[in-house]
């Protein structure tokens, strides 16, 4: 496989590949506040890095990072040396991000429906411009966009059978009214 079979149908130039991975990724760490201050699960990388979050303590912008280091080189191998740079360089300023905007912003009280909802149509936003500029945000998106590529699987079906299982281990660390609006805000980035 080569870049140009995972190159979006439109051509960017690079201040405006810039920018899209900049918004891209701030709309989607804005959605993993909304979720992280609601005490919410989603789904993908961000939603393991959350499962070991919650229990341990440590960073997810840090977490994040390092989950999705084995999947660039696998990125490399099937879809190219643009689309790799590029998704390393939107994981990492995700993970940037993640850790800079509770610093930037407080968030006082926010309605936990909302937050589930409007969480899941920023970072579903966010990774649309990503995709757009093409990139993505790691691990089960490479393979999701791999698998439609090479044996016609939608990836939007194994993105979602994958995020079904990230919640439902959520059972273990969110109760059950936390886990149906996780369910809501996956729902909502779909």
């Amino acid at each position: 496989m080569t870049d140009s079979q995972f190159k979006p149908q439109s051509r960017h130039s690079f201040g405006e590949d810039v920018q899209g991975l900049l918004t891209g990724t701030l709309l989607v760490a804005l959605g993993v506040l909304f979720f992280k201050v609601t005490a919410l699960l989603t789904g993908g990388t961000t939603g393991l890095a959350f499962l070991i979050h919650y229990p341990t303590g440590w960073r997810i912008g840090a977490v994040l990072f390092v989950i999705n280091l084995p999947f660039y080189v696998f990125g490399y191998r099937v879809m190219g040396r643009a689309f790799t740079i590029k998704t390393f360089v939107a994981v990492g300023l995700l993970s940037l991000y993640i850790e800079l905007l509770p610093r930037w912003i407080e968030i006082g009280h926010i309605e936990p429906v909302f937050a589930a909802i409007m969480g899941g149509l920023l970072a579903g936003t966010g990774i649309l411009i990503l995709i757009r500029h093409g990139a993505s945000l790691g691990g089960v998106s490479i393979m999701a966009i791999y698998l439609q590529k090479t044996r016609q699987w939608r990836a939007g079906w194994v993105q979602m059978g994958f995020d079904g299982v990230i919640l439902l281990l959520g059972l273990w660390v969110l109760s059950p009214s936390q886990l149906l609006l996780s369910v809501l805000g996956a729902a909502a980035l779909n």
